[in-house]
Order: structure tokens, then sequence, then C-alpha cells
């Protein structure tokens, strides 16, 4: 027995004697971040000073002194000289191939005239091979500061656009996605006369002669990308893919830029959304990106097994989400409403999808344990989601927790407010809508519609509704700063004009709304979102102190650094 006693005594020692040095060296950063202004999230400690971080998870937040007791020989160490960081920035809402897209084709989102337009596609389509197509975004009627010499509900005619390029099919979308322009050789490929109906769900925009102006709402766009698709459908699979690829790359770079470290992409194709996941699996992607699948319920009806995919290549590609939408947007005259449009005698808006086959891909969702997020602009198209959502919870008592959400949720009547809280929705919103949009607004809903449930943050929050931010891009800049600004002031940064500003959030609650609030609507709050031992390493340094400088400084902040899984991946 003492024998037996002694070996153990014996071993014990020889263990801990060879495993102290290398348990205590596991323990040591590969980064320090010191002398910082951080805040992190964590309502226990809000403030602190630096961050320590290892194998691209936080070690430790605290003070510089606690920080430095876990520098090694190799821990790389980064002064902040006072700057203030905080958790990266996480895009709640947008288009990831369509922002790459877009710094690839001709962008209009800082045009301020239909001339400006015309002219770059003029630039265009001389540089133009003959037949090839000539694509672009981001224009928007209502915020062109020169006049139309004749209109149609605020459109141009297609005449210019068609002079300058007679031999080049044109397709320009609208900022918000849910109308298109095309010039006279695009609607020639695509057979639009004047005989041609809009479909349902759609309109085509026509004079008081019936003749087409160019503009396709909603679901007339189909008529355009189709024969677009028939032009594509003869590239070659090579080099679609190339400017794919190129479009990510371009959007993880825009990205970054921005402070962003993770993007929640609203809606993917399955050859995309394998794509990402190879990436992932290969450790080339610089950003996390967690995604939705869209497409119609017959595509995805015996196409979802595997799904949800969670947490590919160390937390880098999550697909357990469900895109479906109801109707379009306000700008185009599609959000979906109760009661008629101000400006558009007797139009309440487009249903773009139909409503069972809404209801039939919330059974998948459902089915599949995955999130339901479904766009829903007008208050109509919101209360005809929130009931579905209901009908399917009450089917369903047994599973909680399933965070649904609704994408955009940008006017609702009062009557709808709380039954997000109730049952748990989440409203997936976007700030800079808000002041992108409100020149119009009112002009659309009236003043009363427009004051009471107009992008109703304060009331929502005020309800105890989870909000989650975002830009939607490429239909607003990826810009988390200026949607920040939109968010806390309800001001247009050019002109000042101010929209309903007793509905803005506090900048606490902004930011959440941009960190934690987006990791909970996908239910990744458990390892991002705020600055955590344990939680990944995603970190934003910015130039200004976002809860302490004027509302003018947002406006001036910089990002200086971008950090995602402990590696710096930008900096000014």
């Amino acid at each position: 027995m003492n024998r037996f006693l002694i070996f153990l005594i014996f071993s014990a020692f020889f263990f801990w004697s060879g495993c102290a040095p290398e348990q205590k060296e596991a323990q040591f950063a590969d980064l320090i971040l010191h002398n910082g202004n951080f805040y992190t999230l964590d309502s226990l400690q809000p403030r602190v000073e630096a961050v320590a971080i290892r194998d691209g998870r936080i070690l430790l937040v605290g003070s510089a002194e606690e920080a430095m007791g876990l520098r090694g020989d190799s821990t790389e160490l980064i002064d902040l000289q006072g700057q203030f960081a905080m958790p990266g920035f996480i895009e709640g809402h947008g288009h990831f191939s369509g922002l790459g897209y877009s710094l690839i084709r001709l962008n209009f989102l800082e045009a301020q005239s239909w001339d400006e337009i015309v002219q770059m596609v003029t630039e265009a389509a001389e540089k133009a091979e003959p037949g090839t197509w000539i694509l672009g975004r981001g224009w928007h009627q209502e915020k062109w500061t020169e006049p139309l010499e004749r209109s149609v509900l605020g459109y141009p005619y297609h005449y210019d656009l068609s002079e300058v390029s007679p031999d080049n099919p044109v397709m320009l979308r609208h900022a918000s996605g849910h109308s298109l322009f095309a010039n006279e050789k695009a609607m020639e490929l695509a057979g639009v006369t004047v005989e041609t109906p809009s479909p349902s769900g759609g309109e085509i925009v026509r004079d008081s002669r019936g003749q087409a102006i160019g503009v396709f709402e909603e679901r007339a766009m189909n008529l355009i990308t189709n024969a677009y698709d028939e032009y594509a459908a003869g590239l070659s699979e090579e080099a679609k893919a190339k400017e794919w690829y190129q479009a990510i790359e371009l959007a993880e770079e825009e990205c970054l830029r921005n402070g962003i470290t993770s993007f929640q992409d609203a809606g993917s194709k399955f050859f995309e959304l394998s794509r990402y996941e190879e990436m992932a699996e290969k450790g080339e992607l610089d950003l996390r990106l967690w995604a939705m699948v869209r497409h119609s319920y017959d595509r995805m009806k015996d196409s979802l097994d595997g799904y949800p995919k969670i947490d590919v290549g160390n937390h880098y590609f999550t697909c357990r989400a469900i895109k479906s939408e109801v109707d379009g947007a306000l700008g185009a005259f599609g959000a979906w409403l109760l009661r008629a449009y101000n400006d558009k005698k007797g139009f309440t808006g487009q249903n773009t999808t139909p409503i069972p086959e809404v209801k039939n891909i919330a059974q998948l969702a459902m089915d599949h344990g995955m999130q339901m997020c479904v766009h829903a602009i007008g208050d109509r198209a919101n209360r005809v989601v929130l009931n579905i959502y209901e009908e399917q919870f009450n089917a369903n008592s047994d599973k909680g927790d399933l965070r649904w959400r609704i994408e955009h949720a940008q006017h609702l009547d009062t009557a709808d407010i709380p039954r997000f809280r109730k049952l748990g929705v989440i409203a997936s919103m976007q700030g800079i809508h808000c002041t992108s949009d409100a020149p119009f607004v009112e002009k659309r809903l009236g003043e009363q519609r427009s004051r009471l449930g107009a992008y109703p943050w304060r009331s929502l929050l005020d309800n105890g509704v989870i909000i989650a931010n975002g830009t939607d891009a490429p239909v607003e800049d990826v810009d988390p700063l200026a949607c920040f600004y939109a968010s806390v002031t309800r001001k247009r940064a050019d002109s000042g004009f101010e929209f309903f500003p007793e509905q803005r959030m506090t900048r606490e609650e902004a930011i959440y709304s941009y960190t934690l609030g987006n990791a909970y609507a996908g239910f990744e709050d458990h390892f991002k979102g705020s600055l955590h031992t344990g939680k990944v390493a995603d970190i934003v340094v910015l130039s200004h102190d976002l809860l302490n400088c004027t509302d003018e400084e947002i406006l001036e902040a910089q990002v200086l650094k971008t950090i995602v899984d402990g590696k710096v991946k930008y900096e000014l």
C-alpha cells in the first residue's frame, strides 16, 4: 500500500512538472489590444481598456495590467492610444453577391439626375461590343434634384436611353431592387409590345396612350430579366464563375473597410450557398457569412437535406434560414398597404408572392428547423406575415425560441406593433432606409400613417421587440456609421431633413441593434456580438466614441481597424 502511494505521488509530481510550463504557455495571448476605450456590450463590464486574444477567441477583457499578465514572448501588442473599440459591426440584412456586382457594374446611388444616368450609360455603350447587355443599379426617381421634361408617376421615358444605346440592351435596377428600367433594345428582346399584359404581382408602367415607358415594377421585371438570362446562358460557365468570385472579393473588401466582421445575406441560391460553404471550409472567407436560402417552394421542397448548415469552417458560414417575400418597395409603389397610396389613388400596392406559396415555405422552415425570414414593407404585408407566423406557432406550440423574422417591417399599423413581441418575431429593419426614403414617405402615405407607423423603432423597442439593423446593401451603401447616424437622429446627412425624431433609437440601442441584436437574430449571440471571454475576437476600432461624440462627429468617424477572428483584416 505504501509503495503504491509513493508511486502515485511521484507520478503526479512528474506529470505536473512536465505539463505546467506547457499549460502556462497555453494561456499566453497571441494579441493584446491595450490603452483602448472599449465598449463591450457586456452589462457587467461595459467599459474596459484592454482585450487579450488567443486562437481567434477573447481570452480576457479588463485592465491593461490584467491583459499584460498574459503577455508572452510571441505576443503581439497593439496600442490603441485611447481609440474607441467595440464588437465588429454585423450587417443584419444585405445581399452579398449583389453588393459585389454593384462594385463591378454601373452604380447610380450617387446620381442626382436622369441626365447623369444617361451619360453613364452612354460611356458604357461606347466601350461595349454590340449585343452585350449594359447593367446597372441604384437609381431612384424620388432622389433626383433636376426635374424631368416629361414623366409618368415620376419616372422618365426610355427614349434618351434608347438613343444612346441602340445596339446594346440596357437593364438598370432601381435602388430598391423592386423595379427596373429597360431601353428599347431590351424590351424588343423581351417581346414587350403594347399588347403585353402586366403580370400578377407586377406592372408594366405605361403612359396615357398605353405605351411602355421602360419601367417594370415587381413581377413585371421578369419580362426583362428572363431576356437577360437567355443572353447570360450563352456565356461560358467559367466566365460567369470568374465574375462571381471577383464580386465576392470586392464585397469582402468593402465590408472590411466599413468595419463589418459578419454579414447576414438576405437570400442566395443553392449554387451560391455551396460556394460559400466551400470557401469557409478552405479558410478563404475574410468575414463571417450567415445566409438565407431563397428559392420557390417547388425548388426547395426536396432540396433541403443537410440544412441547416451551422458554423461551417470555424464559424465562418451558416445557412439556417429561408427567405420569402409578400410585397415590394414603397418607392416603386410595391409596398402592400391596408389603405391606398396618397399619390396613386385607388392603388394599394403589390402582393408579389401568392400567400399559399409563402405558407408552404413557412411550413418547410418549421419542418427543417430553419428560421423564416419574409420581406414585408407595407402595413398589410406585415399583418399578413404576422398572421402566417401566428398560425404556424399555434400549430407547433412545442417548438420555442424560433426567432422568425420580418425583413424591413417598415410601415406598420399600430395595432400590429405589440404582436411582434407577443409572437417573438424579430423586426429586421434598416436604419438608413428611414432617412433615405424620408423625402417621399409622406407623399406616399400621408402624415398620420408616416408619423405613427413608418419605421416605428421607438414604438417597437418600447414594446420589447428585438430590432436587427443593417443597410440592405447594395440598396444603400454598406456603411454602418451612416446607418447608425440615421438610427439615432432620423436626419438626412445631406439636408438635415428630420423624419419624426420621436421614433429614434438611443445610441446604446443602435449599437446593440448592429452587434448583439443581429447576433441574436441569427442564433449567434452565444459566440459573437459582444466582447466577452470565450467569444470570437471580432472587433472594430473607430476614430470617435459613438456613445459620446456629437451627432455631426458620427459622420466624421472613420474605421481605423477591422479585426476578424483575432486578425487585423483592414487598417486605415
